[in-house]
Formats: C-alpha cells, structure tokens, sequence
C-alpha cells in the first residue's frame, strides 16, 4: 500500500503545534468542523463527523504523535506519524502515512495540504499576524 510523506514549516512553537493535534478546541479551528481529540496512548478521536477516526499509538508530548486512522469507506486502517522537530523559532511537522488505500491516494494527499497540516500551518501565520 502506499506512503505519504509530506513536510510542513509551522509559524509556532513545538508546544504549539502539539496542541494544535491533540486539542479538540484547536482542532475545530483549523479544521473549521466537528472533532474529538485525546492526547493519551490509547485514547480514541474522530474528525470530520466520523468519517475520520482512530487510535493513538504513541504520545511523546512535544515531538511524536503515532496514530491508526481508519476512514469510513477503507477496508483497513492505515498508520499516521507526526514528528515534530524545532527550527530556529518555527517548527518543522514531517508527516509519514503509511498503508493508505490506493483508491484514495490523491485525495488523502490533497488532503493533508487542504484541510489538515496545511490548515494548520495556514492558522498559525493568520494567528501570528495577529500579534
């Protein structure tokens, strides 16, 4: 099955940016809907109604977030890592999904850009703007 690995540069600190995953508030803003969000290793979470939803694997607060993502329409899950590693005063997210259905491979990838990191990086320099 094939792998997604994307890189993002976020205007925010490490701190930041992993609240940003975690925090179903935070969440909610970048992603502009519904979302369940937990921050412990086992804890479950939804997103986009449901049709997104999973498992946190593993938790290393600040710089790893290891999640099983299933999709409504998937046959069997796949596997989402998020590093997150600081850059002078940014912070760099590198994203590697792995065992994402064929059929959904371009839309998943558009979709990390349009709705998820990218949305995110995007509230960041709109929140930093602010300031």
């Amino acid at each position: 099955m094939p792998t997604i690995q994307q890189t993002y540069e976020m205007n925010a600190t490490a701190e930041e940016v992993f609240e940003a995953l975690v925090n179903s508030e935070i969440i909610q803003i970048w992603s502009q809907d519904e979302a369940k969000m937990s921050d412990q290793v086992g804890g479950s979470f939804m997103l986009w109604g449901g049709q997104m939803f999973g498992t946190n694997l593993e938790v290393v607060k600040n710089k790893k977030l290891v999640q099983e993502w299933c999709y409504d329409q998937w046959d069997a899950p796949s596997k989402v890592t998020f590093t997150i590693k600081t850059k002078g005063k940014k912070t760099v997210v590198e994203l590697l999904h792995e065992d994402v259905p064929e059929k959904s491979l371009k839309s998943i990838t558009e979709g990390w850009n349009d709705y998820y990191l990218g949305a995110m990086q995007e509230m960041f320099e709109t929140e930093k703007m602010k300031k």
